[in-house]
C-alpha cells in the first residue's frame, strides 16, 4: 500500500511540474524555438541522468548487449525528440492561447494511450476505466472553459497547431507505454537510457533543420535569455518530473499513471489563481469531477489487481486438490 501512494505521489509531481511548463515555455519560446530549446534541454538533463544511473546502479546498466535497444531507441526517440519537438511548435504555432490549448490537449493522453495500449498490447479497457477518462476530461474541459463549451472553438487554434499537438501527445503515450516492455529495467535505467537514444534522434533532426535553414542556430543572447527557463525545464520539468513519471509508472502501471496528467491542465488553472484571476463554479466543480474520477478508477484498477492475484493463488490450491 505504501509503495502504491508512492507511486501516485510520483505520478502527481510529474503531472504537475509539466503543467506549470506550458507558462514556462510561453515566454521561452520567444527567443529560441522549440527543436533548439529541446535539444539544449535533454542535452542537460542527459548529463544528470547518466550521473544518477551510475550512483544508482553504476556502470554495467549501460551495457545494451542482448537488449532491446532499437525499441529503446525508438521509444525515446517518441518520448524526447517527439514530444519535445511537436507539442511545444504546435503551442508555438497556436499564438498567445498555446499554452491553454497544449494542457488541453495533454488531457487526452489517458484516452489516446488506452487505445495504443489496446493497439500495441491487446489490453481492452474496461468500461469503468473507460467512463473515468471520459469523466476526467470533461472534468478539464469544464475548468478550462469555465462552463462556455463553445469556447473550445473560439480559441486561435489552427488545423496544423492541433495536429503537431496531437501528434506530441500521441508520442508521449507510446513512450510511457513503452515503460512495460522493459519490466526487468528499473525506472532509472528506462529513463536514463532512452534519453540517451532519443538524443541521436533529436540532434539529426535538428542538425538537418539548421543545414536546410529551416530553424537558425539560436544566439548566445537568445539562450541567455532563455536561461531561467532553461533551468526549470531541465531540472523541473526534465529530470525530476521524467524520473518521477517513470518510477510511478513502474508501481501503478502506464494505464493508471495517465490519469494523472488531467492534472497538467487544472494546474495551468492554479497558475492563473496565484496570479489573481477569477475562478468560478465551473472551474472550481471541474477541478472535483477530474480528481473523483481519478480516484474511482484507482480503487477500481486496485480492486482489480486483488482479484486477479486472489484467484492466481487459489490455481495451486484447487491443483492439489485434483
Amino acid at each position: 500500500m505504501k509503495n502504491y501512494w508512492k507511486g501516485m505521489a510520483c505520478c502527481l509531481t510529474a503531472a504537475i511540474a509539466w503543467g506549470i511548463s506550458f507558462s514556462v515555455m510561453e515566454e521561452a519560446l520567444q527567443a529560441v524555438d522549440p527543436f533548439n530549446f529541446t535539444a539544449l534541454r535533454y542535452s542537460a538533463a542527459g548529463i544528470i541522468f547518466v550521473v544518477v544511473l551510475l550512483y544508482k546502479e553504476g556502470a554495467s546498466a549501460f551495457r545494451l548487449v542482448g537488449e532491446r535497444y532499437l525499441l529503446a531507441w525508438l521509444l525515446g526517440s517518441a518520448g524526447f525528440c517527439g514530444y519535445g519537438f511537436f507539442i511545444f511548435h504546435g503551442q508555438q504555432l497556436a499564438g498567445p492561447d498555446g499554452a491553454r490549448s497544449a494542457a488541453v490537449v495533454i488531457a487526452t493522453t489517458p484516452m489516446l494511450t488506452v487505445l495504443v495500449n489496446w493497439f500495441l498490447r491487446g489490453i481492452a479497457p474496461t468500461r469503468i476505466s473507460l467512463a473515468c477518462i471520459g469523466t476526467s476530461f470533461l472534468g478539464v474541459i469544464m475548468v478550462i472553459t469555465q462552463g462556455n463549451f463553445q469556447a473550445l472553438t473560439g480559441h486561435s487554434v489552427t488545423v496544423s497547431s492541433t495536429a503537431f499537438l496531437m501528434i506530441g501527445a500521441i508520442s508521449w503515450s507510446v513512450y510511457t507505454i513503452g515503460n512495460a516492455y522493459f519490466p526487468h529495467w528499473s525506472a532509472y535505467r528506462y529513463t536514463t537510457m532512452t534519453t540517451l537514444l532519443g538524443l541521436i534522434t533529436i540532434h539529426l533532426v535538428n542538425l538537418s533543420l539548421r543545414l536546410t535553414g529551416v530553424v537558425p542556430a539560436p544566439s548566445t543572447e537568445a539562450v541567455l535569455r532563455v536561461t531561467p527557463h532553461l533551468a526549470y525545464m531541465i531540472l523541473i520539468a526534465g529530470v525530476l518530473a521524467v524520473l518521477c513519471w517513470n518510477v510511478g509508472n513502474k508501481i501503478v502501471t502506464p494505464a493508471n499513471g495517465v490519469l494523472f496528467l488531467d492534472f497538467v491542465p487544472v494546474t495551468a488553472f492554479m497558475m492563473a489563481l496565484i496570479q489573481g484571476t477569477p475562478v468560478g463554479q465551473w472551474q472550481w466543480g471541474g477541478a472535483f469531477l477530474s480528481g473523483a474520477a481519478l480516484v474511482v478508477n484507482n480503487l477500481h484498477l486496485r480492486q482489480q489487481l486483488f482479484l486477479s492475484e486472489k484467484g492466481t493463488k487459489r490455481i495451486p490450491t484447487a491443483s492439489r486438490r485434483c
